[in-house]
């Protein structure tokens, strides 16, 4: 048996050289290539994970050089459930269509109402009866026994509204009188235009009978022609509710006033005056009603007659014209009048009937 001295290591020189055989033959080229196969598998299995699986390809054929793809562990690995894709076709199909104008609804709250013809004009009238006649048995049987309204006079709107307000609250004769030296004071009727209205004072208005509340209106009405918030054009050009909007802003002008004047200055064919008595009550004779309808009731008792609503309520005055009861009334229903004058075709109740506005 050999002693080895602590000083001369030789068996440590063997376990040395073993270790340096193994390391060479875990480097030898066989090893490496192995090495190398093992370590192109990752970047294959991944590259296939990230590529939806094509629908109509056949299944490729494994090659020498691909990985095997025999063992279930693998077919996980390489071929992933095409369920893990985030592929929505039909939530961006229901994108699409919903972008689609033609998909969406037209909006209405900004479309224009588009202005009918005038009763004035050729044939409107006759068009009016034969409509109203078709959709209405009961009005039929009055328009039978009166003769057809006519709309032929038309006056500059600044003047007909001029004349609206200095005829509120005043019975036929006195505003007739009042509306003659307002004239005279304009030097005519071609001489009611906003500048000369706004060139009286108060004390000249009170002077032929204008009170100072009318007054003010009056120069209401022409400060809002002279800054150009309103004009003739332009009230002629307006529909029906961007009109009402725009006069009733005008101090003294309210609802029933903007709707005698669409109807008998502009002759617009398609105005229903709802807070005029003498067509609620000439509604009730009609359809014999218990009560006078309620304005909230108007529009549905009368919506067959659309689109000349005008008319139906020129022979509602008619109506009850022949019953002997009250034509208008103010829009709050607290005055009423008999008719003044005998118009058997046309009654202009700006003109005529003393409460306006």
């Amino acid at each position: 048996m050999t002693h080895h001295h602590p000083l001369f290591p030789q068996p440590l020189a063997h376990t040395q050289t073993q270790s340096q055989t193994h390391l060479l033959h875990l480097l030898s080229p066989s090893s490496s290539s192995m090495g190398e196969q093992t370590l192109s598998q990752t970047p294959s299995s991944t590259t296939q994970s990230l590529s939806p699986p094509p629908s109509s390809s056949p299944t490729p054929t494994p090659t020498p050089n691909s990985p095997s793809l025999s063992s279930p562990k693998d077919l996980c690995v390489a071929n992933p459930p095409s369920s893990k894709l985030p592929f929505r076709p039909k939530k961006i199909r229901k994108l699409s269509s919903a972008s689609d104008p033609s998909s969406k609804k037209p909006a209405t709250s900004n479309r224009l109402v588009a202005i009918g013809r005038p009763l004035s004009a050729d044939g409107e009238v006759a068009a009016a009866l034969r409509h109203l006649r078709a959709v209405d048995p009961h009005l039929s049987a009055v328009i039978d026994v009166h003769e057809p309204p006519t709309f032929q006079c038309f006056q500059p709107p600044f003047r007909c509204l001029a004349r609206s307000i200095l005829y509120q609250q005043l019975a036929f004769k006195a505003a007739a009188s009042i509306y003659a030296r307002f004239l005279s004071l304009c030097g005519g009727e071609a001489g009611v235009v906003p500048e000369a209205v706004l060139a009286l004072s108060p004390h000249q208005l009170r002077q032929i009978g204008v009170s100072g509340r009318k007054a003010g209106y009056l120069h209401d009405l022409a400060r809002k022609y002279h800054t150009g918030i309103l004009s003739d054009g332009s009230i002629v050009a307006m529909d029906d509710r961007s009109l009402f909007s725009m006069l009733t802003m005008v101090k003294g002008i309210g609802a029933w006033s903007v709707h005698m004047f669409m109807i008998f200055s502009l002759h617009r064919p398609d105005v229903l005056p709802v807070g005029d008595l003498g067509v609620r009550k000439g509604v009730q004779l009609l359809y014999g009603l218990e009560d006078v309808p309620r304005p909230s009731q108007m529009e549905q008792l009368c919506e067959r007659w659309r689109p000349y609503r005008s008319v139906g309520a020129w022979y509602m005055w008619r109506l009850v014209e022949n019953k002997g009861g009250p034509t208008v009334a103010s829009t709050a229903g607290t005055v009423e009048v008999q008719q003044q004058q005998q118009q058997p075709q046309l009654i202009d109740p700006i003109q005529m009937l003393p409460s306006l506005g």
